[in-house]
């Protein structure tokens, strides 16, 4: 119990969330650099010629210079072991993002000086508000001329309905970015606009007001000086308590490419963010300092090594010790199962490990026995709540190009959507399968990685649908005028539930009404004795 009690208080599980082109990934690789994960950083775009980001492995992710999957990674910082988790950027791949939200304690939101508070941030940020999630703003570009702070952190606090407080200052903006006021610490750095490696220069200060700052950066210590005045009149005192239930977001700024502002947010997130949690399950809750490891799965990965076609499930461990080589009891399947090569991760690079614990983030080689939200216990049946299954937005027609490569196909498509790419129907009479998506660049990385993963040419070709809608009934007399009137709108998903797929508001409204007895939902949530309604149709 006390080891496991001094583990969890030296770890932190986090992600990093943003609207696109951010600086997202930028700012990750910059943290690895900070904590000496690795050694150089590279651009994640550069036009025509660009090094890609270390967290960013996925060929087609190199290819058009954003991140399409979560990557996992881990490294050590001032005696703390940190979990980064880095999620996709683009809408149309939000559903990752919200699934990887359920596996952290904690988040960093990047958000672009000149752009502000974009359409995608809010979307993030009200996932996070719905679980009270901790959140550490990070205001990134500030090497470009960009909107003033305070302007920045009036539109936060509007468009994103949480309080700010600030815990570091610019000192200019664009070309004469100084650097940045590190009001949690009386610090201030100055950094070269180095993109690649780590050049610090950092002086401690009694207050703004020390001579030996005038003296480094003249008027501007004076400027500093009338604006944390403000700051500090405005925000008031900085509430650890508040911010770690979700009310207060502590503000950063910087930029990330060229390593300003990065060390103070690290110093102070390692300082005040939160340690690993208690999390509900369908028979209570679980606490971290449990003695009895229970853990589950968030996010399934196939071919992370190309070469093997390996396929890993990545846990969140969230009670008790982990060790490899031991048996645990795999709820929905109700069997024991032992890992003998369980993994940590730095993006692809994997490192074998034997023992994990709450907080920790960990991949496990799956030969398809797991799906997203499975549990790992001692022998406890329980799961862990808080992962759904939402409606798609956009339907296509799975069509193969070779009719010889239909067992590639199903093989590919069955392992991809198990990652949660996108969600796979088959036709209630018949083998049709279409794909549900929430963008249509989702199509475009799974037909991409079909061909080249699976040796399977296919294409899709667009339907009508509007909705897809899980239906659960008790008996079949409940769903008699579907079945005879609307089966060619039956699907399966693959969990073998029911679906129906809408053409038109009218027509789902009109199989509402002549199936009473029948719910239709637009989200689920799938644990192994009963589905949880989470938002009925």
């Amino acid at each position: 119990m006390a080891s496991i009690l001094n583990s969890v208080q030296h770890r932190k599980t986090f992600a990093i969330i943003s609207h696109p082109d951010a600086g997202k990934t930028t700012l990750t690789e910059k943290l690895l650099l900070f904590g000496g994960a690795i050694q150089e950083a590279g651009a994640v775009k550069s036009n025509k010629i660009r090094k890609t980001a270390t967290s960013d492995f996925l060929e087609i992710e190199k290819q058009r210079g954003i991140s399409v999957t979560t990557s996992v990674m881990n490294f050590n910082y001032g005696g703390v072991k940190i979990n980064l988790l880095d999620t996709p950027g683009h809408k149309d791949f939000a559903e990752d993002t919200y699934r990887t939200l359920t596996a952290v304690d904690s988040v960093i939101l990047v958000i672009d000086c000149v752009k502000g508070v974009e359409e995608q941030t809010e979307k993030l940020m009200n996932v996070c508000r719905m679980r009270n999630t901790p959140v550490i703003v990070f205001i990134n570009k500030l090497d470009r001329e960009g909107r003033p702070p305070i302007e920045l952190l009036d539109e936060i606090e509007e468009k994103l309905s949480i309080k700010v407080r600030p815990l570091s200052w610019p000192v200019g903006m664009g070309m004469s970015f100084t650097g940045v006021y590190n009001i949690f610490n009386n610090t201030f750095n100055f950094f070269r606009a180095n993109k690649q490696k780590i050049e610090k220069d950092m002086e401690t200060f009694n207050s703004p007001l020390d001579p030996r700052l005038r003296e480094l950066i003249g008027d501007g210590a004076d400027v500093l000086n009338e604006e944390l005045d403000l700051v500090n009149g405005v925000y008031g005192e900085f509430s650890e308590e508040e911010y770690l239930n979700g009310h207060i977001a502590p503000v950063f700024f910087g930029s990330a490419l060229n390593n300003f502002g990065v060390k103070e947010l690290l110093d102070t997130f390692v300082k005040i963010a939160p340690d690993p949690r208690s999390r509900e399950t369908t028979k209570g809750t679980v606490h971290p300092e449990d003695d009895s490891f229970s853990g589950f799965v968030f996010k399934i990965h196939a071919n992370l090594d190309p070469k093997h076609r390996d396929r890993i499930a990545f846990l969140r461990v969230c009670s008790g010790k982990f060790e490899r080589n031991t048996f645990y009891y795999h709820v929905r399947l109700g069997r024991q199962i032992k890992f003998a090569n369980p993994a940590t991760f730095m993006a692809r690079d994997k490192s074998l490990i034997e023992e994990a614990y709450p907080g920790d983030v960990i991949g496990l080689y799956d030969s398809g026995i797991f799906k997203i939200g499975d549990t790992l216990t001692e022998g406890e049946h329980m799961m862990f709540k808080g992962i759904p299954t939402f409606s798609p937005e956009i339907f296509k027609e799975l069509v193969l190009n070779d009719p010889f490569k239909s067992k590639q196909l199903d093989k590919g498509i069955m392992q991809l959507t198990d990652e949660g790419l996108a969600q796979v129907f088959i036709e209630h009479n018949g083998n049709r399968k279409v794909v549900g998506t929430v963008g249509d660049l989702q199509f475009d990385v799974i037909q991409y990685r079909l061909i080249n993963e699976y040796g399977a040419d296919c294409r899709f070709r667009p339907l009508s649908y509007i909705k897809a809608c899980w239906v659960v009934y008790e008996a079949v007399t409940d769903i008699a005028e579907l079945l005879r009137i609307r089966s060619n709108n039956l699907f399966y998903d693959k969990h073998k539930n029911l679906v129906f797929m809408a053409e038109s508001t009218y027509q789902l409204n009109a199989a509402k009404e002549n199936n009473p007895k029948a719910k239709f939902l637009f989200n689920i949530e799938h644990n192994p004795e009963t589905v949880d309604i989470e938002r009925e149709g």
